[in-house]
């Protein structure tokens, strides 16, 4: 028979193991030394540098990324999530039921505020997409959210259009609006 003590509902939670804690938050740490460093100059930091900022050693480092191009993944993951927090928080499609000057006005200064807080790391990651899929993927994935919101943005206007040239204006507008 089960008593209270012995049901599986008041069996303890599983413990947190403090040493993958630590590596998780090294982990982050180097990621954000990464991103301030690519901040601070948009030429891409070496092991040291990166390792220096964060406060780790060079072996830190390729504990726990097995190359730099992965902790490029990691840090363009993390700078998309940020980006993704931020516009939805502080960077919403706003305006969209207003008249075109005012739509327009709201898209370009929501794309202003999020050229600026990526554009070193958009700089870098276009560098060196060549040498990872995953990055390609991601810049991909980070140009196709940009058209989705013109889309959202400029719909009544595209909605004149046929769909090749509906298709060829956003990719214009994107190309001229890319950071």
């Amino acid at each position: 028979m089960e008593t209270a003590a012995t049901a599986p509902s008041a069996q303890k939670p599983p413990r947190v193991d403090g040493r993958r804690l630590r590596s998780e938050r090294t982990k982050q740490l180097i990621i954000e030394a990464f991103l301030a460093l690519l901040r601070e100059d948009p030429v891409m930091p070496t092991a040291v540098q990166i390792a220096e900022r964060a406060g780790y050693s060079v072996r830190s480092i390729f504990e726990r990324f097995p190359d730099l191009i992965a902790l490029r993944v990691a840090a363009t993951d993390y700078a998309l999530a940020q980006a993704l927090a931020q516009a939805l928080a502080l960077a919403p499609a706003r305006q969209v039921d207003g008249d075109r000057q005012t739509r327009v006005k709201s898209q370009v200064e929501t794309r202003a505020f999020t050229c600026e807080r990526g554009i070193a790391l958009w700089r870098v990651l276009l560098g060196t997409e060549d040498e990872s899929g995953e990055l390609a993927i991601r810049i991909k994935r980070a140009r196709e959210t940009a058209v989705t919101r013109m889309e959202l943005m400029y719909k009544p206007e595209l909605a004149t259009l046929a769909p090749e040239e509906r298709q060829q204006t956003l990719i214009a507008l994107e190309a001229i609006t890319d950071i």
